[in-house]
């Protein structure tokens, strides 16, 4: 049993790096990205992690840590240039792209399996390997939102129409709160970064999917996401969000593909990336709107966040089904679309969901729908309760949350006043 143990403690040690560990902002996005991120095949490519030991360069004339190196194996040692090549040679393999493991010397790349061979075989034989660290099937993930349908663009405030604003009485709990400084690491597509509602609330951004800059700002499903959380108050602009004095870190994770109508998509590898990038920074809580199957890298990764303290909130898939990432793994705050009628597990948190106004790319406001709705305003009401108490953990703000939800509409839904309510009647009677 110990030896298992530490066994699993180190193998989350090594992936907790699978990122860079150096913010990044918009003029320096194409240090780490990957152009090739589209290209990459969930129902044909594999993820593969190899040894990255960086030795001192040497000192002979022309010497480097990359040594002689392909140019595209950024921050991969020789060693670990060596090791993929071999692999590549002796099973076929081609390179999509790969990552550097900094702070553990380890390098992470998604290849493809060589015609004519099935992924299980090669997993089964890479993972005996023992030149391999970890090896595990490249999978898909999704952001659980729906567009509602005959909808327009609005031009001036209109809070009194943010459903979810209206019926959790945010208003009231901003009298108390209003997330002040909360850091919350947004996993999600791109944000719109010009959008008026979202100036000041965005404090770096991080593309680890493309250098497409326009396609960032004109990603709908994180700036509705970001609307939700953050958007500002007071400011003469749409609406107001649950946290309008939080700071966001955006993670652009998921993509859309060239299709009409086309949600966004991730993958094992671009939401490995955030995720070990979330874990080099002080952000409290991680907002998920998205999910998919269970995953052992990504599962290994969101352990660790967990065990640091942070607060993750996810989105309710739209099945119900709590078993993938990341709405499986004990300590993540689960929250569904109120009204859904799913029958769940208890403790799930329900929060509004549906036709939910909020910002949009260009500068404009419409309705969307989704658990991913709802996962943002659970976010926001734990950035009004972190403001007030910065010690709070996970259980403790999941239960109050639980404990203090009302009946809004004939639904059971979390309520931001009376939590905050609730909250300070506990500090007022502690010793």
């Amino acid at each position: 049993m110990k030896y298992g143990f530490f066994i699993l403690v180190a193998v989350v040690a090594v992936l907790s790096a699978c990122a860079s560990s150096r913010p990044m902002t918009p003029s320096d996005s194409h240090r780490i990205s990957d152009p090739s991120v589209s290209s990459m095949d969930s129902q044909r490519d594999i993820v593969l992690a190899v040894a990255n030991p960086l030795e001192p360069p040497g000192m002979h004339a022309g010497a480097s840590l990359l040594g002689y190196a392909p140019s595209r194996h950024y921050g991969a040692g020789q060693r670990a240039v060596s090791t993929l090549a071999a692999l590549k040679q002796s099973y076929g393999l081609r390179e999509v792209t790969g990552w550097p493991i900094k702070a553990l010397d380890v390098y992470c790349v998604v290849l493809e399996p060589p015609p004519g061979v099935t992924r299980d075989t090669l997993l089964k034989a890479l993972a005996k390997d023992a030149r391999v660290q970890l090896v595990q099937p490249l999978q898909d993930y999704s952001v659980y939102a729906e567009r509602s349908q005959g909808t327009h663009q609005y031009n001036d405030p209109y809070v009194n129409l943010q459903r979810g604003f209206v019926e959790t009485d945010a208003s009231i709990a901003q009298n108390f709160s209003q997330g002040n400084g909360v850091h919350i690491a947004i996993v999600d597509t791109g944000v719109d970064m010009t959008h008026l509602d979202l100036q000041g609330r965005i404090r770096d951004t991080h593309n680890l999917v493309d250098d497409d800059a326009s396609a960032f700002n004109h990603d709908s499903h994180g700036t509705e996401v970001a609307g939700v959380i953050a958007a500002n108050a007071d400011n003469h602009q749409g609406i107001v969000g649950m946290a309008p004095k939080a700071i966001l870190s955006v993670y652009k994770a998921c993509w859309y593909q060239p299709v009409p109508n086309a949600g966004a998509r991730c993958n094992s590898f671009t939401l490995a990336k955030a995720l070990a990038a979330v874990l080099d920074t002080d952000a409290r809580i991680v907002n998920l709107s998205l999910g998919g199957p269970s995953d052992p890298l990504l599962n290994l990764l969101l352990a660790k966040l967990l065990s640091q303290d942070r607060i993750v909130i996810a989105a309710m898939p739209p099945d119900g089904a709590i078993d993938g990432f990341p709405d499986n793994a004990p300590g993540v705050i689960v929250v569904r679309e109120s009204g859904a009628s799913t029958t769940v597990a208890p403790g799930i948190l329900s929060a509004p969901g549906k036709d939910i106004l909020t910002t949009q790319p260009g500068g404009g406001y419409d309705f969307t729908s989704g658990s991913s709705m709802a996962a943002a305003h659970v976010s926001g009401i734990a950035a009004l309760l972190l403001s007030l108490a910065p010690k709070l953990d996970a259980r403790a703000i999941h239960d109050l949350l639980l404990r203090s939800s009302k009946i809004s509409n004939g639904t059971l839904q979390v309520n931001a006043a009376s939590a905050v309510d609730a909250l300070r009647g506990t500090q007022k009677t502690a010793p």
